[in-house]
Parts: C-alpha cells; sequence; structure tokens
C-alpha cells in the first residue's frame, strides 16, 4: 500500500481516486472547490439545475467499461444525446451521419459536385472510425489489452495513410480545398468541433457525435457526486474546499503538498488538473524543468474557452420542447466577418454560432415543476476585450453583461417570447472557468486541438509521465486533446503505473 496524493477532483481525478483506493492504496483527493466534478459538475440557483460546463461526453464504451469497473455503473443513468442543426438554410434532426449529409446536400442543391468532393473525403475517416468504438486498449493490460487493440492493428495501415493526409491540416485548409472562403459552406466545415482543429478529427467528429455523445439523466453532477461517495466507501479523503499551494519535492522527487499551511507527505502525487499550472506555479522547486521545456509549457496553446448563460425560465417544458424541439441544438450562424481569433471584436457575441441545452428536457426534475432551464454556450475568442477587461470589475461586468445580452437576443430567433419568460439568468465566462477549474484561460477542453499548436508529438498518447519523479498528470492535460476520454486513459495510466 502506498500514500497517494491526487490534485484536483475532476473526472480524471474521481475516476483515479477510485482505481487506486479499490487496489488498496490510501488516497487523498484534494479539491479546492466545495464540490467535486470540476467541468464535469452542476449546480442548483433558484430551484433550476444547469451543467456547469460539460453538457455531455462521448467515448461512451470506455466511461461505461469504466463505471463497471468501479462498480457504478447500476447507479448513474446515462442517456444519449440528439441533436438538432438549425440554420437559415436548413433545420434537421439528422439520427446519424447519412441523414446530416442528405440534410446538407438538400440545402444546397446548386452545391452537389462540391458536396461530393467534400464527403468522399469525410467518408473515408468515418468508415474508419466505426470498427474502433470500443472501449480505449488504455483501459485493459495483458491479454485483454491486445485484444482491444486488434481493431487499431487490422485498421493501422489506413489510419496512418488518413493520419498522413487529414490529421496535419486544420478544418480550415480542409474547407478551402473545396469552398470559397467565407461562403456558406466553407464556414459550416470549417466551423464544426473546436477552431481550426484537425480535419482528420473533424471527420471522426461527425462520425461519432450522432452515436457517441452521452449526458447524465440527474445531471453530470449527480455522476460526480456518486464517484465520490464511491471514493469515501473504499476508504478515500476528499478534502474539499482545499486548495493545494504547493507541490513539495526532495531530491528530485515529489513528496507530497502543502495545503492551508500543512504539509501532507505522499509516496506520489498525481495533478488531476491544468498541466501548465502544476509545473510552473505548484511545484516547489521549478529548477527541476528544464528552462527549454519551461519556456515550451508557458507559450504552449490551450483550447478555447466558453462564454455560458444560465436561464431558468418560466416557460414550461412543454412549450420550451415546441420550440427546442431536442434538448440540445447547435444553432449555426453564418455572418461574415465572425473570427474568434479577432478578441477585440466587441461586436463577436452577435455574429457567432450558438449551442443550446436544456437540462430541464432531459429531465423535468432538474426545473421546478411548470418551469424549465436552458443553457447558451458559445466557444470565446481568446483573452476576449483585454482578457475581459483584466482586473477591472466594472468593465468585466459590462463585458459580461454585453455578451449575456447578446447571446439571449440570438436565442430569441429560436424561442419566442424567451426574454419575457426569464426568471434566473447569470453567466460564466472563460474568467469564471479558470477561477474554478484552474485551467488556464478557463480551456474547456486541455491543450489546442490545432495540429499546427500541438503540445505533444504524439498527439494520441497518454503523457503521465513529468521530469519530476514521482510527480504523474492525471487530467486530461495528459492527452493533446483531452476532455473526459483524455482523462479516463489518463487516470487508467496512472493507475497501472503506480504498484
Amino acid at each position: 500500500m502506498k500514500k497517494i496524493i491526487i490534485i484536483g477532483s475532476g473526472i480524471g481525478g474521481l475516476i483515479l481516486g477510485n482505481l487506486l483506493a479499490k487496489k488498496g492504496h490510501q488516497v487523498t483527493l484534494f479539491e479546492a472547490h466545495s464540490m467535486p466534478g470540476g467541468y464535469t459538475a452542476g449546480f442548483y440557483r433558484k430551484g433550476y439545475y444547469f451543467e456547469s460546463g460539460t453538457v455531455a461526453f462521448e467515448a461512451s464504451a470506455s466511461v461505461f467499461q469504466a463505471m463497471q469497473d468501479i462498480g457504478v455503473f447500476e447507479k448513474i443513468d446515462f442517456i444519449k444525446q440528439r441533436f438538432r442543426f438549425v440554420s437559415a438554410d436548413f433545420d434537421g434532426i439528422p439520427e446519424n451521419y447519412h441523414d446530416y449529409k442528405n440534410m446538407i446536400y438538400r440545402a444546397f442543391p446548386a452545391e452537389q459536385e462540391k458536396l461530393d468532393r467534400v464527403f468522399s473525403d469525410l467518408d473515408k475517416i468515418v468508415s474508419l472510425m466505426g470498427p474502433m468504438n470500443g472501449p480505449m486498449p488504455f483501459l485493459y493490460s495483458g491479454r485483454a489489452m491486445l485484444t482491444s487493440m486488434l481493431p487499431y492493428i487490422v485498421n493501422g495501415p489506413k489510419l496512418i495513410k488518413l493520419s498522413k493526409q487529414y490529421g496535419n491540416i486544420t478544418s480550415s485548409e480542409f474547407a478551402a480545398r473545396y469552398f470559397e472562403k467565407d461562403s456558406k459552406l466553407f464556414r459550416l466545415f470549417s466551423g464544426f468541433g473546436y477552431p481550426d482543429m484537425s480535419a482528420m478529427l473533424v471527420g471522426s467528429a461527425l462520425g461519432g457525435v450522432f452515436t457517441e455523445l452521452w449526458t447524465v439523466k440527474d445531471g453530470m453532477q449527480s455522476w460526480a457526486d456518486i464517484l465520490a461517495e464511491n471514493f469515501r466507501k473504499l476508504g478515500g479523503d476528499l478534502k474539499l474546499n482545499s486548495y493545494v499551494d504547493k507541490i513539495i519535492t526532495k531530491d528530485g522527487a515529489a513528496v507530497g503538498v502543502s495545503c492551508k499551511n500543512t504539509v501532507y507527505h505522499a509516496d506520489a502525487v498525481i495533478s488531476a488538473g491544468d498541466y501548465k499550472k502544476t509545473l510552473l506555479r505548484l511545484l516547489d522547486d521549478k529548477s527541476l524543468i528544464p528552462q527549454t521545456l519551461r519556456n515550451r509549457i508557458d507559450k504552449a496553446s490551450v483550447s478555447e474557452g466558453y462564454c455560458t448563460v444560465y436561464l431558468g425560465l418560466n416557460m414550461p417544458n412543454e412549450e420550451l420542447g415546441k420550440y427546442m424541439k431536442v434538448p440540445h441544438v447547435f444553432f449555426l450562424n453564418s455572418t461574415p466577418g465572425c473570427d474568434i481569433y479577432n478578441a477585440e471584436d466587441r461586436e463577436f457575441f452577435t455574429k457567432t454560432s450558438a449551442e443550446l441545452y436544456a437540462p430541464s428536457m432531459v429531465n423535468p426534475k432538474l426545473a421546478p415543476e411548470g418551469k424549465s432551464s436552458l443553457m447558451l454556450q458559445i466557444k470565446a475568442p481568446y483573452r476576449w476585450m483585454h482578457n475581459w477587461g483584466g482586473d477591472d470589475k466594472k468593465v468585466y461586468g459590462q463585458l459580461k453583461e454585453k455578451a449575456m445580452d447578446a447571446m439571449i437576443d440570438n436565442a430569441s430567433r429560436l424561442i419566442p417570447g424567451l426574454k419575457e419568460s426569464i426568471a434566473y439568468q447569470d453567466a460564466a465566462t472563460p474568467r469564471t472557468y479558470e477561477r474554478f477549474t484552474h485551467n488556464t484561460d478557463g480551456a474547456s477542453s486541455a491543450w489546442s486541438w490545432n495540429p499546427k499548436k500541438g503540445f505533444y508529438k504524439n498527439t494520441m498518447g497518454v503523457h503521465i509521465k513529468t521530469p519530476v519523479k514521482n510527480l504523474y498528470i492525471g487530467s486530461c492535460w495528459a492527452m493533446q486533446i483531452g476532455g473526459v476520454p483524455g482523462a479516463l486513459a489518463a487516470a487508467y495510466q496512472c493507475a497501472k503505473n503506480i504498484k
């Protein structure tokens, strides 16, 4: 048995804590916030429930396997998401990739030749991803791991070929091969997912969005709470409201942490949080990280943050459902001049696309009787308007209100009477998310998804080790594109490394 310290109780930290505690280790999990979950959490305001940030997760086969391994799968009611895509040119609820293609073809009949070309290339990626939708090999050991790797081995040559073709070009570069820049179809295909993510990932996402995105009926916070409760039952110690201010080292190895002027010793320390802040801020001896690596970490790009508006509505779910049709809507805006890289565009939030998500349409119990809850989400420009006004609280408040009003105005185009139905409203900016999750700039999925800005050379690898002995990364930051799959893979790899 070893004494293990985990910093952060996001989904990676919670899964890892359970895996290690189940193996018999003495595990202490530190969480700066008042409740576990990180991005995969939620909260109530005036009887309305909202997700903190994450409204869905992918890699369901891996998530379900992990919950079975931990022993909590039967306690969680997972629900597969359905999506509606709305724009000035189309409005549909595709059940699969084929339906999505047909919707686009119907919307742009004059562009059939160009669409044939782009979908011909995307089809290759989508067809390859299908056989590899089982649990990730990272979840297994020995013969089981080899068995799970068979689809990757069989499809390896095709995967390598497609990765060379599409892995290092951005979605914008990919879209420019087929459509005129700033045309509606250019903006549609270049704007799918994270800005300028790999074209390979565009194809993968289009293949999986209709089958691989799930949520939790009782809200993400219920998932985090179940994992936290199970962790405690296994003998783990979860310390809430406990910000770790220092990772303590001795002779080049991590030996504990400092929290609230108290030192806690451990055989290994695992940061289930931000990679940058772990090594550049928390580590007591920065000289353990080579200067060249420190510079690279400091300059590395992170994924875009979100601006989220939380609305409690005096509107029954039945009425909201008439306008939404399904709980999750992609409301696509093709306004020319909308550029997520222009941090000085004060009108950005009036131009951009948005996601609408209604927790109470998934589960009516997540809002007061006869009422409903709605979230509006937009990926925000990196440090918009001088990082949201910098340290000027008044300017920050004004910018937050401006963004919130614009997002509500846009959503009102889809939901008539929305403004008049608002009983509660608030908003979170990337700065809000940074404050509560400690992710640099409120990064929503670890490092940048742009293949030109990668931090790791191997974007699909799981990088849990650091230059400091006995200090590991057990969060989504261990993989280039992060997310719940990245956090899950990191948790299992850490558990395997600690004997």
